[in-house]
């Protein structure tokens, strides 16, 4: 009984504030049409049901590096793919990339029944990604837009030059492969 009062009157102290600043709204924005630069130039503090709740105008996946965000342009979706793959929601490869609106979808393709493929929670072999990248394809297909004329010729020497002791792109920029698959696909 001593929890369930206790449930009651914290449950009472978070929603009381919120119900009371709904009430007083003199010029309010609708809570959908709510901007970041709107609610960050306003006075009145922003509720939990006021989308969206972000703190400053940055985009929502940050690295340390400023310089890499672009000033104005759109930012990649991937919150699909972060559902389940939420290791790379800070990865630097997969951050970067989503700062020049190249998403998850970009290499992968869309991959619709591989994100709707719920056989992985019960440990099931789940659908593949439209594409996947064995670790010899990774280079071409990193050359495809990062043309090897355009990359800095003294930290990507090794990338080049002996065949033997082949390197990959992901070797340096960011661990964006499996190092060991587990999973067979359907």
């Amino acid at each position: 009984m001593r929890y369930i009062l206790l449930s009651l009157v914290t449950a009472v102290l978070i929603f009381l504030p919120t119900g009371c600043e709904q009430g007083q709204s003199d010029n309010a924005t609708q809570t959908d049409s709510v901007t970041v630069k709107e609610s960050a130039k306003s006075d009145k503090p922003l509720l939990l049901d006021d989308l969206p709740l972000l703190l400053d105008d940055e985009p929502p996946l940050l690295l340390d590096d400023p310089a890499q965000s672009l000033a104005d342009g759109d930012m990649a979706d991937n919150s699909r793919c972060f559902v389940c793959h939420i290791n790379y929601v800070q990865e630097k490869i997969a951050v970067i990339h989503a700062r020049h609106d190249m998403g998850c979808a970009h290499c992968h393709g869309e991959s619709d029944e591989h994100i709707a493929d719920e056989s992985w929670a019960s440990g099931g072999n789940g659908t593949a990604p439209d594409k996947i990248y064995t670790k010899d394809k990774v280079n071409p297909f990193c050359l495809d837009c990062h043309s090897k004329d355009k990359l800095p010729e003294d930290q990507h020497k090794p990338l080049f030059e002996d065949a033997d002791k082949k390197k990959y792109c992901t070797d340096c920029h960011g661990d964006h492969l499996l190092i060991e698959r587990k999973t067979k696909w359907k």
